[in-house]
């Protein structure tokens, strides 16, 4: 592992995206989490997210996850730039020439993976600790740790997207496609999501529709990108202004979701080894 730790580090050391795309994600991210301590403008009225109890626990727990999870992105170009320079440079070939096997290779990026995963998830969970022990306004210790399966759900979205972006890097070798590849899925599922959506409730009315979408399943998602945005749903129904609109937050936990991304994992890190195993590079 350590060798592997080792050649990972040198390799990124002198590539100048890998440095300044992970300072930048960990500043956003450290910035994102604070932001419910600032006051803003809309539409001529002042808001203050703090006030609108994203601090407070339980809910710190999904609003933290969810905004971070925004930035995701940022840290996939680390990943992908990465992985694309080892064949852009002809670097991957030297390192098998020099004994690296497919193996190594694999597990060197899952590392890699691994480590930037666990790190992200650390620092949100330390700052969404320190945040709801400063300003929220409940403490009962039950109600602190009640949701606290958001920061396990964090990680396992991350881990999967990496992965994701690990296997379309490897299969198109070039940012540029597997960017383009990227947008293209991510386009695709929100069709497919809309038009099975349309299909389910289509002709029903205000109540009937409404449980259609929570209580149906919808097998889109199950897609990959989908699955992963599933694990942490969207808390702004969990506002105090929603609240009082009578707007009512619903949850169930998503195992479906959870179940899909473990085995989109083991098939992109199987179909990442396939392809390195079948090409001839």
């Amino acid at each position: 592992m350590m060798k592997l730790l080792k050649l990972e580090y040198y390799k990124n050391l002198n590539y100048r995206p890998f440095k300044v795309f992970t300072i930048f994600y960990f500043a956003i991210l450290i910035a994102l989490l604070c932001i419910g301590l600032f006051d803003f403008e809309l539409f001529g009225e002042t808001i203050n997210l703090k006030e609108q109890g994203i601090y407070n626990f339980p809910e710190i727990w999904n609003f933290t996850t969810y905004i971070v999870g925004l930035l995701k992105i940022f840290l996939g170009l680390i990943i992908v730039f990465s992985i694309s320079q080892e064949f852009s440079n002809r670097m991957f070939k030297q390192n098998t020439i020099d004994g690296l096997s497919r193996e190594e290779f694999i597990g060197s990026k899952l590392l890699t993976i691994t480590i930037f995963t666990l790190i992200s998830t650390i620092i949100v969970f330390a700052i969404t600790l320190f945040l709801g022990n400063s300003y929220s306004t409940v403490t009962d210790s039950e109600m602190v740790y009640k949701e606290i399966f958001f920061v396990g759900n964090y990680f396992v979205k991350l881990f999967s997207f990496f992965c994701f972006l690990m296997f379309l890097s490897i299969l198109l070798r070039k940012s540029i496609f597997v960017f383009l590849a990227f947008f293209v899925i991510w386009i695709g599922e929100s069709i497919l999501g809309g038009i099975e959506t349309f299909s389910k409730v289509s002709g029903m009315q205000g109540t009937q529709r409404n449980e259609v979408l929570q209580n149906e399943f919808f097998f889109s998602k199950l897609l990959p990108l989908e699955s992963m945005s599933s694990l942490i749903p969207n808390p702004m129904l969990r506002l105090n202004l929603a609240k009082a609109m009578g707007l009512k937050y619903e949850f169930t936990y998503p195992t479906e979701s959870l179940i899909a991304c473990l085995v989109w994992c083991a098939i992109f890190i199987v179909g990442s080894y396939w392809i390195l195993k079948k090409r001839d590079w």
